[in-house]
């Protein structure tokens, strides 16, 4: 009984008219199914290569004809998982090729390539990404420390310097009222001088005259 009323009312529900934001617009994946104006779908079928709206895709939850179904995300791109050469979802990896392939060309052109499951590749390629971006993060925090310490390098440079230039103004600043204090007394002792030895001529001056 409980089942029953759980479908009339997913049955009534999904009678009544959308709204107008539940119809797909340029920018979204539309419903496959869908006559008239299209509803956005909420999920896309690897194995049935088609968008489903809510309604739509009710039958891959009721019966067990869809169990084994893949869903996805509404894709615009599902015939990119299509092989080309047997029209099969492509769920085989081919190492030797570096490619995705369906069952039918393993035993066709890649009979005796290195083959493994696309979901295997995904999940070791996914742990090698990993990794990879494990070693990049090491990089970046290494290179960050190089940085630091050249920053610390530079900024114990420029301190130097400003400490040199600093003293050199204090012994140049000693060193010029040095010259100035011995300038004034040379100065003196010339003067002094001058003024004796003037002194000493014009005595001579006097007596001669």
């Amino acid at each position: 009984m409980f089942t029953a009323l759980v479908r009339r009312l997913m049955k009534t529900g999904l009678q009544a008219a959308p709204a107008d934001h539940c119809f797909a617009g340029p920018e979204d994946v539309a419903c496959d199914f869908c006559t008239g104006r299209k509803l956005k779908a909420i999920n896309s079928c690897l194995v049935c290569l088609a968008s489903y709206c809510e309604k739509h895709l009710q039958p891959h939850y009721d019966s067990a004809t869809f169990k084994k179904h893949k869903l996805v995300e509404p894709s615009k791109n599902l015939q990119v998982n299509i092989c080309s050469d047997h029209v099969k979802v492509m769920k085989v990896f081919c190492r030797t090729d570096q490619k995705c392939i369906c069952y039918l060309c393993c035993l066709d052109e890649h009979k005796d390539h290195d083959t493994v499951s696309a979901k295997e590749e995904r999940t070791e390629r996914q742990r090698e990404l990993e990794e990879r971006r494990g070693r990049i993060r090491q990089g970046i925090q290494d290179r960050e420390k190089d940085v630091k310490l050249l920053q610390q390098e530079v900024e114990a440079i420029n301190h130097s310097a400003d400490k040199t230039v600093e003293d050199s103004e204090k012994i140049f600043t000693e060193l010029i009222r040095l010259i100035k204090k011995r300038r004034t007394k040379i100065k003196k002792k010339i003067r002094s001088q001058q003024e004796t030895e003037v002194s000493r001529v014009k005595e001579l001056q006097e007596k001669l005259s």
